[in-house]
């Protein structure tokens, strides 16, 4: 079975997974996608695969004999979807020989066009997979697990030498909450790769600072015809404390290493409003300046209209790998030589995001993340391709076969490949 049979296969089990949840995982779909792969790796011959009670796939492919001391490998893919746009039936649509110009999506009205995505132009002659335009596709990150999943199975079916190699699958990444239930030991590896990047040869090692903020506002709701001086419309302070943010600092605004403030959802009247946001920054500094910003507007409103109106709540999610992956180098060498290998241009490039790996790095696995060749993600104009499936399992193979030709255990830096 090929990349795109398995994600044709995987996309139409729905697995959103629920912020609003306190359950472990989230969402219970999530253990369709994760019965299902664990029947089929036993079916390939691997025979140590396990499901937890959390949810988490472990699988392990033992060693070629002779190739026991070559270092523990590790790939890492999720089996979630965010909810959005994930409300009914996912139809994946195979666009054969795809012209590289706008492209309507089913009956939904929406467009797949290059004036939105201009990389759709170099697309042309490839084999395009999106949803009907009312849904996400679900490539992130079922793609990453097709790609993992066809790696396992060649690995076994051509007798490739190779090191020991653990496989992952995890919930909840979308939630952030991936990382949270992981078992190191369970998995068993020096090192890993996540496998949920975007474009093929994409090679991620600099991820976002990250953090959530809520403000709470408790207004006072009186009598508008008398609300002179006493009314504080909670409604209105919430939209001041979006004005007082900085202009030009927002995901739409931004891009590379570019921080931003990002407006996820507010409601609320005049008694009370709640307004929440997501925080990123690469810069650490930077970082710690734009939480400093909002304590600032909060303790700047409770001046204004009185102790108590406001109350600001940070909660630190995830922090920049970079810190870790310095340390363990070889990981991006390799990654780099591999895609050369398989004919792929190589692109080190910063997140933009948070992956599972980069949690799983400050646990003690560096884990870079790797491209998967889609596009678009987390909403309808999700979309990738065969050609770039394929390329991204190519990548993941090489990775194996560098790390069991003659890679010394790795206790500090392993040689770039391509110096030897």
């Amino acid at each position: 079975m090929d990349c795109t049979q398995r994600l044709l296969k995987y996309v139409v089990i729905r697995t959103p997974s629920d912020e609003e949840s306190t359950s472990v995982p989230s969402s219970a779909c999530q253990f369709e996608l994760a019965w299902q792969l664990h029947r089929e790796l036993f079916t390939m011959g691997i025979t140590d695969v396990k499901v937890d009670t959390d949810c988490y796939l472990y699988a392990h492919i033992p060693p070629t004999p002779g190739y026991e001391q070559c270092p523990k490998i590790g790939f890492i893919a999720h089996l979630d979807t965010v909810s959005d746009f994930c409300d009914h039936r996912i139809t994946p649509v195979i666009h054969e020989d795809y012209n590289g110009r706008e492209l309507p999506l089913g009956d939904s009205g929406r467009v797949l066009s290059p004036e939105m995505f201009p990389h759709l132009k170099d697309l042309a002659g490839r084999t395009l997979i999106t949803g009907d335009g009312t849904t996400i596709l679900g490539a992130d990150d079922k793609a990453g697990v097709a790609e993992i999943m066809t790696m396992a199975e060649r690995i076994l079916e051509e007798e490739i030498p190779h090191g020991p190699v653990s496989i992952a699958f995890t919930p909840d990444e979308e939630i952030g909450m991936g990382a949270s239930h992981f078992n190191l030991e369970a998995f068993g590896a020096d090192f890993a790769y996540t496998v949920d990047g975007d474009t093929e040869g994409e090679i991620q090692y600099e991820n976002f600072n990250a953090c959530k903020a809520e403000f709470v506002i408790r207004g006072v709701n009186v009598h508008p015809g008398s609300a002179k001086d006493i009314m504080v419309n909670a409604a209105l302070v919430a939209s001041e404390i979006n004005s007082m943010l900085p202009a030009g600092e927002t995901p739409r605004d931004t891009e590379g290493y570019e921080g931003f403030y990002h407006l996820t959802d507010m409601h609320g009247d005049v008694a009370e409003a709640v307004i929440r946001y997501i925080i990123r920054d690469h810069s650490a500094e930077h970082f710690a300046e734009r939480k400093e910003v909002l304590r600032r507007i909060e303790k700047e409103l409770n001046k204004k209209y009185g102790r108590g109106t406001v109350s600001l709540t940070l909660t630190d999610q995830y922090l920049n790998m970079s810190e870790i992956i310095s340390g363990c180098m070889h990981l991006i060498h390799n990654a780099e030589e591999a895609c050369r290998r398989c004919g792929v241009t190589p692109l080190i490039l910063p997140i933009r995001g948070g992956t599972d790996g980069a949690q799983l790095s400050f646990k003690g696995l560096p884990c870079p993340n790797l491209g998967t060749g889609g596009h678009g993600y987390h909403g309808p104009y999700e979309h990738i391709t065969s050609e770039g499936m394929e390329a991204a399992c190519s990548v993941l193979l090489e990775l194996v076969k560098l790390y069991a030709n003659g890679c010394p255990r790795p206790t500090a830096e392993l040689p770039d490949p391509a110096a030897q």
